[in-house]
């Protein structure tokens, strides 16, 4: 007999199979047949990320929120799903919606169509493909408490017709009487229900509660009854594209471009996946503040974080204007800023306490901070950046002195805040495991008050397909996880490929990993879609950056 891990583990191989095929073909009923084996996958594997997807009756308020975030606002109205590449719509002047969660292009033709630019690699378009896929499970679910046995529409379903029509057209609405109804129709209390309205009206890119379960409602009604299929697809060139690093390229090729013109490209790079503010307002903020050490820098982020621009942020951004900062927003589609950092034109030659750089200014190293990557879009734009810069006729190879990820991961054995320092990444449905040198040990975090685990770290091949029973026997197995992540394997993918098989970058480049963890998968009420790490993110977030300057340059 099969284990729940085992069950687990195949529904999750079916789903990207067919995901695969889907993409391939280039359209599908996502609740027709060619959509079943989606809907049954995910059923099966039921993610913790989407909490009661498999009640018939309870419709899943947390998850749908995290879906909603993740999406173009008015999706759940539309019955064409268009996936495409970037492909000029850019230029025209059709208003582009962009969920902050996850910033993509999106562009709603009419009420009927959206089509959603996807230019972040394979791993985004499956995980919007599982989004959609638990929209359309939840609209059946209010489908079915929106109908009596009979299949007659409930007087509760009229009411919410009234309450959006209202809604729509600007007039007030009683928010408890509405909510009371709508219990009824999302299967939960009357306290869930409030609740929820509250969450998604504070939601800068969801419509309401009421919107978002009468139009999904609407939409199965449709095509159950009226025979109006919904139907997703993918352009041609969308097709073309993918899995030939046309967006990475242009990313990296602008960034060694930037290298020369400022005549950086010949010293010492430092590559680090981060976000773009740690690097920058550690390196800096110690320029400028006079701060005595971490704490003191953590003090400083925090008042930043809540908000404090005026004061320390902006004296940290005039300053490093001024002296080697150069910021690269994104316009190749990737949606991964950039910001290099030339160290030699620092006043101080001490980088951080106890840390000095090189008097030589020549030999001063500069620092590349790359955004989060997106799943495999890391093994894209780290193996295009880590090429030599092909310029003139001529082959300069970069002289990439270490790498360093910094990166946000769910959990196994700690809390949200606390930190995973791997020493190897296994991919997850393949038989692709990584074992690297880290620099990085657990003793160069503790003492900070955070907890720190060390093991291998599983690159999953989605966030919202993970479940408990396989977590658990990736921790509990010899396999020794302490976390899971998108992006380990593939960055290590392009790192090992780099310098030991292609030789383009030194064989003994430096190799640093730590992560902090956004969730706890494994403990209920703190999975992804609980909410964001908020305040707590912030010692981490630091403690790494500064820790990466220490070990990098700090003479023992």
């Amino acid at each position: 007999m099969r284990t729940r891990a085992q069950e687990s583990r195949a529904a999750i191989e079916r789903l990207y199979i067919t995901m695969r095929h889907l993409f391939t073909r280039g359209v599908y009923k996502p609740m027709g047949i060619s959509g079943e084996s989606l809907v049954n996958s995910l059923m099966v594997l039921s993610p913790e990320i989407y909490g009661s997807i498999t009640d018939e009756e309870k419709l899943e308020l947390d998850g749908l929120l995290y879906v909603m975030e993740r999406l173009p606002r008015g999706i759940e109205e539309c019955r064409y799903i268009r996936f495409i590449s970037r492909e000029g719509f850019e230029r025209t002047d059709i208003e582009a919606i962009i969920p902050p969660k996850r910033r993509r292009n999106c562009y709603r033709l009419d009420e009927e169509v959206m089509y959603v630019e996807m230019t972040r690699g394979r791993s985004d378009i499956y995980d919007i493909m599982t989004h959609l896929t638990f929209l359309f499970i939840e609209s059946a679910t209010i489908l079915r408490n929106a109908t009596d046995p009979k299949g007659r529409i409930s007087s509760n379903w009229k009411m919410l017709e009234k309450i959006v029509a209202q809604e729509k057209s600007g007039e007030p609405i009683d928010k408890e009487a509405a909510s009371a109804y709508l219990s009824h129709l999302i299967g939960r209390t009357f306290e869930e229900t409030i609740r929820a309205v509250d969450k998604f009206e504070k939601s800068p890119n969801s419509n309401s509660l009421f919107s978002i379960v009468y139009h999904l409602g609407k939409l199965a009604w449709a095509e159950t009854h009226d025979g109006l299929d919904r139907e997703i697809s993918f352009s041609a060139t969308l097709r073309e594209r993918i899995g030939h690093h046309v967006y990475g390229e242009q990313w990296a090729d602008k960034i060694k471009q930037t290298l020369e013109s400022n005549d950086l490209l010949n010293r010492e790079l430092h590559v680090i996946s981060a976000n773009l503010h740690s690097v920058k307002n550690t390196v800096y903020g110690f320029q400028t503040l006079n701060l005595a050490g971490y704490d003191d820098l953590e003090d400083v982020a925090m008042d930043i974080s809540l908000g404090d621009k005026k004061k320390n942020g902006s004296t940290i951004d005039k300053f490093a204007s001024k002296h080697g900062f150069i910021n690269l927003p994104d316009s190749t589609g990737t949606n991964i800023g950039v910001q290099i950092i030339d160290t030699a034109k620092l006043p101080k030659a001490e980088l951080i306490p106890g840390v000095n750089l090189v008097e030589d200014l020549k030999k001063r190293p500069v620092f590349v901070v790359m955004d989060y990557a997106f799943g495999e879009q890391a093994y894209e734009c780290f193996d295009e950046l880590l090429k030599p810069y092909v310029t003139k006729g001529k082959t300069i190879p970069l002289n990439v002195a270490s790498t360093a990820i910094m990166g946000k991961a769910g959990i196994l054995r700690g809390g949200k805040g606390d930190l995973m320092i791997p020493d190897s990444h296994v991919f997850e449905g393949t038989a692709d495991n990584y074992p690297f040198k880290n620099e990085f040990k657990k003793s160069d975090f503790e003492g900070f008050g955070l907890g720190v685990y060390s093991g291998s770290m599983v690159t999953v091949l989605g966030t919202s397909l993970q479940n408990k029973d396989i977590l658990q026997y990736f921790m509990e197995s010899s396999w020794n996880a302490c976390g899971l992540e998108m992006e380990g394997a593939h960055y290590q993918k392009a790192i090992q490929s780099a310098s030991k098989i292609r030789k383009s970058i030194k064989s003994n480049v430096r190799i640093l990993y730590a992560y902090y963890a956004s969730d706890n998968p494994l403990e209920t009420g703190s999975t992804l879609a609980s909410g964001a790490l908020g305040m707590e993110g912030v010692r981490p977030t630091y403690l790494i950056t500064f820790k990466i300057l220490e070990k990098l340059f700090k003479k023992k």
